[in-house]
């Protein structure tokens, strides 16, 4: 049997999924966590998303960040679509920062599509309740 690579274009190239992109899913909310100070430090890129589409939680000792970007993509303009990466829909992920840490603990800013949270690293108190985080 031999394997015979597909066809490809322009758009294969510049968008290639194995190259420049990966899944989807990993393309939102892509996350860096340090640790400063005694806290891990959180920042998350949401881009497109306004500050009262995104939610934080904190539940059974997870941080779960929850956003929702709604844009208009309309089929009602003029022309074919080649190639389509823009979306709407909602995303969350979620990290395991310990049972200790309650509500006040955990402190989040928001700018220029970028979420910072900070959350202190060696509380050991339990809180089982889960609760939503301000975002400043």
């Amino acid at each position: 049997m031999m394997l015979v690579p597909k066809k490809r274009n322009f758009f294969d190239d510049v968008f290639d999924d194995d190259v420049l992109f990966s899944k989807r899913n990993n393309k939102m909310m892509r996350t860096d966590i340090k640790e400063k100070g005694g806290n891990y430090i959180f920042t998350i890129d949401v881009p497109g998303v306004e500050k009262e589409n995104i939610d934080i939680d904190l539940e059974n000792g997870y941080l779960t960040v929850s956003s929702r970007l709604d844009k208009n993509i309309s089929d009602e303009e003029e022309g074919e679509y080649i190639y389509q990466e823009r979306y709407s829909g909602e995303c969350s992920r979620s990290f395991y920062v310990g049972d200790g840490i309650k509500e006040d603990d955990v402190k989040a800013s928001f700018k220029n599509g970028i979420l910072t949270i900070s959350v202190p690293s060696n509380k050991q108190q339990k809180e089982e309740q889960k609760k939503h985080i301000q975002i400043d």
